[in-house]
């Protein structure tokens, strides 16, 4: 009995390592903790500079800091470049705050989504599941593969998730390829 006790109890605890290992993932060069919240994880990122300075322009840093939970789908700055030349530096300006918010909370859904409950929403919804944004707006998911889901904002566009469930203290981010926007 006693070997049977320790081997449960050795085989729990290299579980639990595993686990907590692999809740951590490599987003832009950097490890992000799940103990950390949506901010002090993406500001780590090198490849979220872009997201993040728009955060803070738009004054959402305490928001994304809060409680939650969030889903937040993390353009990269690769996404962001492939807007129209000026339209960040434009964004960032105190004059376009409105707009930049709209576009940011956009990209944020309220509870945690990871590719497991995404997943199984576009089953359960037929295909195509919809989710309600923090801006108002309506974001479509679609499975693009046996492992990749597709986003589809309200104009059309479409992104893909590069980086599934980056776990948070406060939510999840999925990293996109493509800024969405709203209408």
């Amino acid at each position: 009995m006693l070997k049977f006790n320790f081997a449960f109890i050795f085989a729990a605890a290299m579980a639990a390592t595993a686990l907590s290992n692999a809740a951590d993932v490599m987003v832009g060069g950097q490890s992000m903790l799940a103990n950390k919240d949506i901010i002090d994880n993406a500001v780590n990122s090198a490849d979220h500079t872009t997201l993040v300075a728009a955060v803070k322009a738009a004054g959402l840093v305490d928001t994304l800091k809060s409680k939650g939970p969030f889903t937040v789908f993390a353009p990269t700055n690769a996404a962001f470049a492939k807007l129209p030349a000026g339209t960040v530096e434009t964004l960032v300006k105190p004059e376009n705050k409105a707009t930049l918010t709209k576009i940011l909370t956009y990209h944020v859904v309220p509870g945690k989504h990871d590719f497991m409950s995404i997943a199984a929403q576009i089953k359960k919804q037929g295909g195509v599941a919809e989710m309600d944004t923090v801006s108002g707006g309506k974001l479509k998911f679609m499975m693009n593969g046996s492992h990749n889901i597709a986003v589809k904002d309200d104009n059309g566009n479409v992104a893909n998730i590069s980086t599934y469930d980056v776990y948070q203290s406060n939510g999840v981010i999925n990293v996109i390829d493509t800024v969405l926007m709203p209408k």
